[in-house]
């Protein structure tokens, strides 16, 4: 389990942080009973929110294990071995792990008529960084997520 506290954050983003945390650990450790609670915390957060800190995860761990770029091949890989590794103990739905993918990436805008709903994206996104994660540390990438996003925010101002 991840020990880090996250006292240092402001209260929106180190709830973000925690729940973030516990889906992730608990799908690491494929506990079918932790999991569900914990996907349930980290859906009722603001999805918007969410969805940024675990997109510039997703984000960062693809570009970290292809320094040259990802290609087509790369991104339908990282997919089927994520859906693959998830399916063995969670229902997966490939169509929201694409949504996440490529959302992270910033190369596809979620379709209006089917949208993803944010509970799905909660229960989806712990099982894709699970998998993308390997032995890597979350606490490493959450922090750089929350520092890429403060920098983006200060340029926009």
């Amino acid at each position: 389990m991840t020990s880090t506290t996250w006292r240092h954050l402001p209260p929106a983003a180190r709830a973000i942080a925690v729940a973030s945390a516990e889906a992730v650990d608990a799908a690491r450790a494929r506990d079918a009973e932790a999991y569900p609670d914990a996907v349930e915390r980290l859906a009722a957060l603001d999805p918007e929110q969410t969805g940024r800190v675990l997109g510039a995860v997703v984000r960062a761990l693809l570009e970290e294990r292809h320094p040259d770029g990802l290609d087509g091949d790369d991104v339908r890989a990282a997919l089927e071995h994520a859906v693959r590794a998830a399916n063995t103990w969670q229902d997966v739905d490939p169509q929201v792990m694409v949504v996440l993918l490529v959302g992270a990436l910033g190369i596809h805008e979620q379709d209006e008529e089917a949208p993803v709903t944010p509970r799905a994206l909660a229960a989806h996104a712990p099982l894709l960084i699970a998998d993308l994660l390997q032995a890597r540390s979350l606490p490493v990438y959450l922090e750089n997520a929350f520092a890429e996003i403060q920098r983006s925010e200060v340029h926009d101002d």
